[in-house]
């Protein structure tokens, strides 16, 4: 067998098709696989692309019969093939036989076989030739539109929609049996434009427009529209139908009718439900947006700031006022005179209850009052007892026309007054009286709440500031400073406490430290330990048996789950030569006279009460330097971590002037300025500086 693939120059006129050249050329060139067998069945010849289908070197097939060389099923094929072919003496086309063969790289192909009988010139049988086509992406075209078809139909089947088919003048000329079996019409009835006879007559016309400026523009038709089911009915249909264009032309439209019936009758159902229930709906929401800011209001100012909020929000109102009543003085006591008018005569900051107001006919009657006009007004105050000179300072100007006044009641007690007014005439339903009601109740409560906690927090306040030192301790060779500063009183007082004496010894003891917790419980526990640590240094002052001890004070008289820190040292006046002990606390900073910072790496231990073996450190305070002692609410809060407020802390060191940094109440200043600015400050603030003054040329 020849291998070359090369088409050779043809010859001259005598040429024949039987060229041995030109049947080389056509058998190693055509992208067909090709091969050759006897009558017996045996491979004459075979081109490359039939061994690579085959895989089998066409060296190997000449002269072998199919069974010797190819796989089982690929050989019955062919010799059934090749025996149909000699005995039949016809050709088998049309890929009535086809294979799919692995090829080496993994992938696997189809093939199509076409078996082919070729005789001699005395028609005998001498030869069947095979010729195989590659029709795999055929192959996958086919399946791919069997998927996508079975796919549209399942879907189709899926949403339960109607689908039809017209020409492209809109004429339709395809039957569609759902269609017929909901409306009742019959085929010839259907045909054409008879759909349109079972859409309502209230949208047969508009649809018809639409459905035939989309024919025009050929764009696609998206419509809603009743239509007359065999039971009489009607029932809701969307319709979209798009033009199928080819070559330019639309050949015909496809549409798909969709039953929204339920939707529908769901959606007039909301409707009606919603216009009933609308105006509740949104005085519950109202109610329940302020009764959740009130919740966040911890004091008196804030929640007579949320009361404003809301009645300009819900209520609508141009003005609100809040009275607390004082019952051992029969007074209101307004805590916003910007929310009553301002003319001359009008009740001042404090209105006896003995005088007739919007505000004391609430709180004296215990129920709400609702004054639509002045006219309305004028007549409840006469009723209440009011002259005509009081009913004129309230009717005579034209700042206000409604009024609503509610009283704030907690458990039958009045606790003072709500004041709405409006700049018009105001129509107040039963519906809205049952708002207003019941929003005064949660105002009620939110100001006993507040009221009570800030009668807690000046408790607190008081007891946590009576238990700090008056003074600090005025020692030669050693200054002393010290910054409080209280969380604000939107925020509940804490444990933050600071000490400093002086040693039998001489030496000085200071200590800074923070009772977790809010409120008077944190207060009077920063006030024990206080004392018990004052009695164990006074008695043996080395820091780590003062913790030792503390521990022992800690676990007789505090709860499990009570967290106390401190940080403890002792240092010596002049020389600055010092012990330092930490439980649990953040470390001292230690500024150099340059203002450079350094913080102390000594181990931190763990807070009070803890099982641990307490250690101490040598921490010295060189001439001129100052150490730093604080509780975490400098350095830490809730958009701050500890560890980026050390960090920010010895930034702020750095930025400090050398005149600040000289002295240390003015660098607690700075450094309580600076931690703090930009924060909102949620927790006490205590800051202890011990300065040791550096030589002098005196010295």
């Amino acid at each position: 067998m020849s291998a070359e693939t090369s088409v050779p120059r043809p010859r001259e006129s005598d040429v024949e098709v039987v060229d041995p050249s030109l049947l080389t050329g056509l058998m190693f060139q055509t992208p067909y696989a090709l091969a050759f067998f006897d009558p017996a069945g045996r491979f004459l010849r075979a081109n490359d692309v039939f061994g690579d289908v085959v895989g089998v070197s066409v060296d190997d097939l000449a002269g072998r019969l199919p069974g010797e060389t190819l796989a089982a099923d690929l050989t019955a094929l062919i010799e059934g093939a090749v025996r149909t072919v000699v005995e039949e003496e016809r050709g088998i086309h049309d890929g009535d036989h086809r294979v799919r063969v692995r090829s080496a790289d993994g992938e696997t192909r189809h093939w199509a076989l076409s078996f082919s009988p070729i005789r001699d010139d005395e028609e005998k049988l001498r030869t069947v030739a095979l010729v195989g086509v590659d029709v795999t992406e055929s192959r996958q075209t086919e399946e791919d539109l069997r998927r996508s078809e079975e796919r549209y139909r399942s879907l189709v089947e899926a949403q339960s929609q109607l689908v039809w088919i017209t020409s492209p003048s809109g004429a339709v000329v395809e039957d569609a049996p759902r269609w017929r079996a909901i409306t009742g019409q019959g085929l010839e009835e259907y045909l054409a434009h008879g759909w349109l006879e079972v859409v309502h007559p209230d949208d047969r016309q508009h649809t018809e427009e639409a459905w035939r400026e989309a024919l025009r523009g050929r764009t696609m038709f998206e419509w809603n529209y009743r239509v007359r089911t065999r039971a009489s009915g009607y029932r809701h249909f969307e319709v979209r139908a798009v033009p199928i264009i080819r070559h330019g032309r639309v050949v015909e439209w496809v549409g798909a009718n969709t039953d929204v019936t339920p939707q529908r009758e769901a959606e007039e159902m909301r409707g009606r439900l919603t216009d009933q229930l609308g105006a509740a709906a949104l005085r519950t929401a109202r109610l329940q947006g302020a009764t959740a800011m009130l919740a966040e209001a911890l004091t008196v100012e804030q929640v007579v700031q949320v009361i404003i909020d809301v009645g300009r929000t819900a209520v609508a109102a141009d003005k609100s006022a809040v009275a607390l009543l004082d019952p051992d003085r029969a007074v209101l006591k307004l805590i916003n005179s910007s929310g009553v008018p301002d003319v001359p005569g009008f009740p001042g900051d404090e209105i006896p209850l003995g005088q007739s107001s919007v505000m004391t006919m609430a709180v004296n009657s215990r129920r709400p009052v609702f004054a639509e006009s002045s006219d309305s007004l004028s007549a409840q105050l006469r009723d209440a007892g009011a002259d005509e000179e009081t009913i004129a300072r309230f009717t005579g100007h034209d700042e206000e026309r409604a009024w609503v006044g509610l009283p704030l009641l907690a458990a039958g007690r009045a606790l003072g007054a709500l004041r709405f007014s409006f700049t018009r005439p105001q129509k107040i339903s039963q519906e809205d009286g049952v708002f207003l009601e019941a929003l005064a109740g949660q105002c009620a409560l939110a100001v006993e709440r507040a009221t009570l906690f800030e009668r807690e927090h000046r408790t607190a306040e008081t007891l946590q500031r009576s238990l700090l030192p008056d003074r600090l301790p005025v020692v030669p060779g050693l200054m002393l400073a010290q910054r409080f500063r209280s969380g604000s009183r939107h925020v509940q007082v804490g444990g933050d406490w600071y000490d400093a004496f002086v040693l039998q010894d001489s030496r000085v003891a200071a200590v800074v430290g923070d009772v977790m917790g809010k409120g008077v419980v944190a207060a009077a526990g920063m006030g024990r330990i206080r004392n018990a640590m004052r009695a164990l240094a006074l008695t043996n002052p080395p820091p780590a048996a003062v913790l030792t001890g503390l521990d022992r004070v800690f676990e007789a008289t505090e709860d499990e789950e009570q967290v106390t820190t401190l940080a403890y040292m002792v240092v010596e006046p002049g020389s600055g030569e010092g012990t330092l002990a930490l439980a649990g606390h953040p470390p001292p900073v230690l500024v150099s006279p340059q203002g450079v910072p350094l913080l102390c790496d000594a181990e931190p231990g763990t807070p009070l009460g803890w099982a641990a073996s307490r250690k101490q450190f040598r921490f010295c305070v060189p001439p001129g330097h100052t150490a730093v002692l604080y509780s975490d609410g400098l350095v830490e809060n809730r958009k701050r971590g500890l560890d980026a407020g050390l960090a920010e802390l010895c930034s702020v060191v750095q930025e400090a002037p050398p005149e600040v940094v000289g002295s240390p109440h003015l660098l607690l200043d700075f450094l309580v300025d600076r931690m703090l600015a930009g924060y909102e400050q949620d927790d006490d603030v205590t800051v202890l500086a011990i300065h040791v003054p550096g030589a002098t040329k005196s010295d």
